[in-house]
């Protein structure tokens, strides 16, 4: 339990990673957005920075999620669906045209592909003059979670903590003020997790990170700085506070004891919180705001460096500007209207907050005893333990909400006759082919021989323990695409095909 003389910004920061909280600075307000062409996205994000975001948050498509370029044949039908297409550094500049990235940071929602997204990244705000070890921001670069909820994988665990770690070392010499990782509970959550699983598994998923880490050979306070975590803020509003302070808690703990961290900066654990997409409905789908208003003030109260609110629309499809702006106000309103930036942890003390983030805690600490004895998290997932777990935890709850001891208004209570689906955003087909005509068109006019060249390096090196981080920034900067540099990858690593 938090003593009476615990202050915010205080190990085991429980209550709060700075002494100030926002009453120096407010979180960063971003808002998840990619959609079509880099183009249309681009259009989309100045947009956003004109409506008074202070963060880039880019949503990927699936085939670049799973290094796949948008003419390969899986990948018809999902080109530009669920995030931004992008193929090449091209893609990548027309994405940020006209936007400085010296002056904001930005988080790259993106596993699997991460290594060579964040090149991408790193020539553009090199094309710009901007100073490397300035430029701030995020790259999710999670791929348990993967393996554990989502399925976007493309290599077996291992290689692909291999390139994680590759990332690590070469981010600490090249991109100091980057966040390296994004450790993500907020998949595992919309899978269906318990908060206690949640904070379980995304904290037994770094345990296996900075392990990996320290086996090849780095210290822990030259990288632990800069992990950083991804939550889920759902609508349980006193139990997602309490999360959020235990997951602090217990995380001090692990680094400090476990891994014998000493700079506090590698105790603290710093998160962005998106609101819960699967608590949306398509039901009156306004009550949305609601939902997501409680969720993004749970988020503030437990102390968020980052937030994303959900539009009141993505049940039922991606969000149109107006929802976007909605959603963002939302944010704005909690940060200059309602007072609870004006105190560090203002539940900090109550009882019943108390109890929760000890129990949570608690749960939390069982699960990853359990985890060590099988071996860690790696061997956890290969076993399937993982997975079953959260599975399980989905159907109990589906089966509360089937029963109606859950209510889920407007869905299983109070509900009101059909009426005509809100106006939804529409993605143009057309994007699609311009998309790959765009790629052919660079395939025809790049120096064929110094892509091929540097990919042959680059799978040369995957055969070796070079670190593979500046063999994929060459093939990057001579225009290899996605498709190409993971291929030449899967070629020594292959493929993981979940059993």
């Amino acid at each position: 339990m938090t003593t009476p003389a615990e202050l915010p910004g205080q190990y085991p920061f429980t209550r709060g990673i700075y002494p100030d909280m926002y009453r120096s600075r407010l979180w960063t307000m971003r808002q998840y957005a990619g959609f079509g062409t880099a183009e249309e996205s681009n259009r989309r994000y100045r947009y956003l920075l004109s409506q008074g975001i202070t963060g880039l948050s880019v949503a990927f498509d699936l085939p670049t999620q799973m290094g796949m370029d948008s003419d390969h044949p899986l990948a018809a039908g999902e080109v530009g669906r669920v995030g931004v297409a992008i193929c090449s550094l091209a893609d990548m500049q027309r994405l940020f045209e006209g936007i400085e990235l010296a002056r904001i940071t930005t988080s790259m929602t993106i596993n699997s592909t991460a290594a060579i997204l964040l090149c991408f990244y790193v020539l553009v705000a090199r094309s710009q003059g901007a100073d490397l070890a300035k430029i701030s921001g995020t790259i999710q670069n999670d791929i348990l979670k993967e393996y554990i909820a989502r399925g976007t994988y493309i290599y077996p665990p291992r290689p692909a903590m291999r390139i994680i770690t590759d990332l690590f070392a070469w981010a600490a010499r090249e991109l100091p003020e980057w966040n390296t990782i994004s450790i993500s509970g907020y998949h595992i959550r919309e899978a269906g997790s318990t908060a206690i699983q949640e904070v379980a598994f995304t904290l037994a998923d770094a345990i296996a990170y900075v392990s990996a880490a320290i086996e090849a050979g780095l210290d822990v306070d030259s990288f632990a700085p800069r992990l950083s975590f991804f939550f889920n803020s759902h609508s349980n509003f006193l139990e997602e506070i309490a999360k959020f302070r235990a997951a602090r808690r217990l995380y001090a703990k692990i680094m400090r004891d476990r891994f014998g961290a000493r700079n506090p900066r590698s105790l603290m654990l710093r998160f962005h919180v998106q609101t819960a997409g699967s608590s949306l409905t398509a039901q009156q789908p306004d009550v949305n705001v609601v939902r997501v208003s409680m969720q993004a003030l749970a988020a503030v109260l437990g102390g968020a460096q980052s937030l994303h609110t959900n539009a009141k629309d993505e049940a039922l499809g991606l969000p149109t500007e107006e929802a976007a702006r909605l959603a963002l106000r939302t944010q704005q309103i909690i940060a200059h209207e309602t007072g609870v930036t004006s105190t560090a942890d203002p539940f900090g003390g109550s009882y019943y907050i108390e109890r929760l983030t000890d129990e949570i805690e608690r749960g939390a600490e069982e699960y990853i005893q359990r985890i060590d004895a099988m071996g860690g998290t790696l061997a956890a997932i290969e076993k399937g333990f993982v997975q079953t777990e959260i599975q399980n935890a989905a159907y109990a709850y589906q089966q509360t909400v089937e029963r109606g001891q859950a209510i889920v208004v407007g869905v299983n209570k109070f509900q009101q006759d059909a009426s005509d689906p809100p106006a939804t955003f529409r993605l143009d087909p057309e994007l699609e082919k311009q998309q790959i005509a765009r790629l052919r068109d660079l395939r025809a006019s790049r120096n064929a021989r110094a892509v091929d060249t540097n990919l042959s390096a680059l799978q040369s090196a995957a055969r070796s323990s070079d670190n593979l981080m500046p063999h994929i920034l060459a093939c990057a900067e001579a225009y290899a695409t996605v498709g190409e540099i993971s291929d030449r990858l899967r070629a020594v690593f292959g493929e993981y095909h979940e059993a």
